[in-house]
């Protein structure tokens, strides 16, 4: 079907733009491990990254999805973006100010290993962060995949120059010497700073800094609709972030808490694929069915693709949890500890993404609080299992916090997304395709326990191979097709 040949093939496009630059950034993981030898620095940065995520939604205020949808409600798109685009450089601004004011109180609060230049630091970094949501946005929904995908994997690539300048060309006591009072966990903070400042230039330059327009009336309307997917993004992100911040105050050995938190961190990007291919998606996703909501085929289309989504989940799956055996060695030697926490890890971003699918109901039909009420649920249920599993089994606990959420979220999403007609699956092969990577993730299971993990890692990739041959057989899909899109 060309329509979702063409969600796919720009899903790869968008993917440039999130898998490109989370494999740089992953290049930095072996550097960063082997640099800040001890855990409790990764710690650190795990922390304060789990902060910013969680900032970062609200300083957007949902309004990423309010100009998908006003944009494609009224014609004057310009005052839509404009008024946006305003609100959200004031916003920004008044943060970063504020946090700077307070910078010492809040290191004070954090610990001995947070200092008062990491905060405003980072606050720079979140505010910029905030204000390039919307031009990214911009370019999304103009349909400019190739310039969105350049443009982010540039930014990553000065990120990682900044890293490889910083932690191996620069002699350490000229480094010093240029920025006294700092450690070496400060340069990870200022090389992402000195990213988004390169990054926001070059974007006005593309986009354009708008005209003054600013619309009261119309910013009011877009914020009761953006206000319930603002909440939603804070609930949500309290699933994915906040495991990290209670691993500091709730693991068991209070003088180790820190140190399994860089632990966690690091084998947390270990399962960071399935990620890549959830946000691909997002990118593509988000405008595509806006769009074509009104088509008479879409029902249609959503179901062949979320049959898609679901098949590539279970893959990459089992594709990273037989293969840990050689990606273990992208982290440093201090930090391959509990690395079987990666399947749980990967069950849980699995089920998110196919709640995000099923949260397209609600969003077209803009029923926006039933999103509210599905994350809201899902945050409930993770401080609670959180704060009872990570006393008992530490980190373990924190990742098995995730599925007991998402799994939570999204059988209500279902439920009440089923009456909408909205939501729909293509069965059409799903059970044999879905038995064939059971069969693939069980005797590679059964090698592991009962065999050296090298058979596993062998059986499970040749099988896979020999899998993704007989979807496209079944799906009648031939790739060279996907580059007419």
């Amino acid at each position: 079907m060309a329509s979702v040949r063409q969600l796919y093939s720009q899903s790869v496009v968008y993917g440039l733009s999130t898998v490109v630059p989370r494999l740089l950034n992953y290049l930095l993981v072996p550097l960063h491990t082997t640099v800040l030898t001890n855990p409790e620095q990764y710690g650190v940065i795990t922390e304060m990254y789990a902060y910013i995520s969680f900032i970062l939604i609200l300083l957007t205020f949902g309004l990423e999805t309010g100009f998908f949808r006003f944009s494609s409600k009224f014609k004057n798109n310009e005052s839509v973006y404009s008024t946006i685009f305003y609100f959200l450089i004031f916003t920004s601004s008044l943060f970063f100010l504020i946090i700077s004011i307070f910078s010492f109180d809040i290191s004070n609060f954090l610990g001995s290993f947070y200092k008062p230049i990491y905060i405003t630091t980072l606050a720079g970094v979140v505010s910029i962060d905030a204000v390039l949501a919307l031009p990214f946005a911009k370019l999304r929904n103009e349909n400019k995949p190739f310039l969105f995908s350049s443009l982010k994997i540039l930014g990553v690539v000065i990120n990682v120059f900044c890293n490889i300048l910083f932690y191996l060309i620069i002699p350490r006591n000229d480094l010093y010497t240029l920025f006294p009072n700092v450690d070496l966990l400060y340069f990870v903070f200022l090389s992402n700073l000195i990213q988004n400042i390169f990054v926001l230039i070059l974007l006005l330059i593309f986009t354009k800094i708008p005209k003054l327009i600013f619309n009261p009336k119309l910013l009011k309307s877009i914020l009761i609709y953006s206000l319930p997917l603002l909440i939603a993004g804070l609930s949500g992100t309290t699933n994915e972030a906040f495991d990290r911040i209670f691993i500091k105050y709730l693991y068991p050995i209070k003088d180790e808490a820190l140190y399994q938190l860089g632990i966690y961190g690091a084998n947390v990007k270990l399962a960071v694929f399935l990620v890549l291919f959830i946000q691909m998606y997002r990118f593509a996703a988000e405008p595509f069915f806006f769009k074509l909501q009104n088509e008479s085929n879409n029902k249609e289309i959503f179901a062949k693709s979320f049959k898609y989504f679901l098949i590539f989940c279970f893959f990459i799956t089992i594709l990273i949890t037989f293969n840990i055996p050689i990606l273990k060695y992208f982290v440093g030697s201090n930090y391959r500890h509990n690395l079987y926490i990666v399947p749980i890890l990967l069950i849980a971003n699995s089920l998110f993404g196919i709640y995000f699918n099923l949260s397209f109901w609600f969003k077209l039909s803009d029923k926006t609080l039933y999103g509210l009420k599905y994350v809201g649920i899902g945050a409930f249920t993770t401080i609670i299992s959180n704060v009872i599993l990570i006393p008992l089994i530490g980190i373990y606990g924190a990742a098995v916090s995730r599925i007991i959420s998402y799994t939570i979220m999204t059988l209500l999403c279902y439920i009440d997304g089923k009456r909408s007609g909205y939501i729909s699956i293509d069965r059409n092969n799903l059970k044999l395709f879905l038995l064939f990577l059971l069969f693939i993730a069980f005797i590679s299971t059964v090698l592991l326990i009962y065999s050296k993990p090298l058979f596993s890692l062998i059986f499970a990739n040749l099988f896979l191979i020999l899998f993704i041959f007989f979807f496209l057989k079944k799906e009648n899909i031939k790739i060279l097709n996907l580059r007419k899109c």
